[in-house]
């Protein structure tokens, strides 16, 4: 696989079938799933093109710019982990500051959600009557249960026909309150239908992004995260290598947050090596000697130890 795919978009690949294969699920057909979604893709007729039809929603919904969250509900246990994974792939995708022209344009959809029949319960109350900066999407599944495995709560009332109830219950009672949602509806789920529902999405992703002219395939956000938190341990290392050398003096050198940054020749991180001495005192690695970390510049450290090879 070639290096600049990101993780977001691998999951019809090695990386993300060799997990499910180990976990028994049948690889194939969720390829032949996601083959299936892409042939529909390819058609130059929006209204027939799935992963278009879905992106102009996303557009229409968030007037182009991101000005309303995506709630993503699966109604259906296996689908837990639906909408944490849409979170990756749309927020990583789509949150860039810069257009391909080069200009600040800020964009982005926020994702969140969890699973309908019950977490729903957490966000409908303000969905429906709260600040109306959202749109909703429904993943509705039509199969309940293998035939003979749903159990009747009442007669002719299956689990099956309250989880279908609240479903669309919800979805008139937000649209009452002109509320805007989505229905994305799958028969039942296999690993064909999930294979298609990544493919739909990731899909949807790269035409909402051409619409609004960012590149969805990078992320220089996440790789500024990652080259910071290199820094921040090539200062702990510098900040270890001052505390050793106060550690092995004679008697012991409690050294000041603003000593250590001093002697790391870093006066402008005096906070980040405040939260460095602080995690490496709560880990049992250095030793606060006087004050209290509610008071950074009270307090005075050493590591409790000498390593003479580190002087």
């Amino acid at each position: 696989m070639f290096d600049w795919v990101g993780g977001r978009t691998s999951e019809m690949s090695a990386v993300g079938l060799l997990p499910a294969a180990l976990q028994g699920i049948d690889i194939k057909e969720m390829l032949a799933g996601a083959s299936l979604m892409d042939e529909a893709n390819r058609t130059t007729v929006v209204r027939s093109n799935p992963a278009a039809l879905l992106a102009l929603c996303w557009y229409w919904a968030s007037d182009g710019v991101g000005s309303k969250d995506m709630v993503v509900l699966p109604y259906k246990d296996s689908l837990l982990l639906f909408s944490r994974y849409l979170q990756q792939l749309v927020m990583e995708s789509l949150g860039k500051e810069f257009d391909l022209d080069g200009n600040q344009v800020n964009q982005g959809l926020t994702v969140y959600g969890n699973k309908g029949s019950t977490d729903q319960h957490a966000y409908i109350q303000q969905l429906r009557e709260g600040v109306h900066n959202f749109f909703v999407t429904f993943i509705e599944v039509l199969r309940d249960r293998p035939p003979g495995h749903d159990w009747e709560l009442e007669p002719g009332v299956t689990c099956g026909d309250y989880l279908f109830g609240m479903l669309q219950g919800t979805r008139s009672a937000l649209y009452a309150n002109n509320r805007e949602s989505i229905t994305v509806t799958v028969q039942e789920v296999t690993p064909r239908s999930v294979g298609a529902l990544i493919a739909l999405y990731e899909r949807a992703v790269g035409i909402y992004a051409s619409l609004i002219n960012i590149n969805a395939y990078h992320q220089p956000g996440v790789e500024a995260g990652k080259k910071a938190a290199g820094e921040v341990l090539a200062l702990q290392k510098r900040v270890l290598a001052v505390l050793n050398e106060a550690s092995c003096k004679e008697p012991v050198e409690p050294l000041t947050i603003d000593e250590v940054a001093e002697r790391c020749r870093a006066a402008e991180d005096v906070e980040m090596i405040y939260k460095i001495i602080e995690h490496m005192a709560a880990n049992d690695r250095a030793l606060i000697v006087e004050g209290s970390c509610g008071s950074p510049r009270s307090i005075k450290v050493f590591l409790g130890e000498c390593n003479v090879d580190e002087v």
